[in-house]
């Protein structure tokens, strides 16, 4: 009885540590994936959300500007006639 206990204690350590030991390589991979990823990204001159962001503030306030131009220029003309 005492060798059957010690085969089932052995498989399950063997086990645990097989278990550890995939999880490890999981965190491993998952890291390096991210590594990887991150590099990609920075290659790529993407911008990030707030450059984006003030961008397209500086374009609705150039639209806005030249929608107030155009429409004081139309006065003007409309005088000048």
């Amino acid at each position: 009885m005492q060798s059957k206990n010690k085969i089932f204690d052995d498989l399950s350590q063997l086990m645990t540590n097989a278990m550890g030991v995939a999880q490890g390589a999981k965190d491993e991979a998952n890291t390096a994936m991210k590594s990887m990823m991150d590099r990609w990204l920075a290659d790529r001159d993407f911008v990030t959300r707030e450059e984006f962001d003030a961008v397209r503030a500086m374009a609705q306030k150039a639209r806005e500007e030249n929608e107030a131009l155009s429409a004081r220029l139309a006065a003007l003309e409309s005088k000048a006639q």
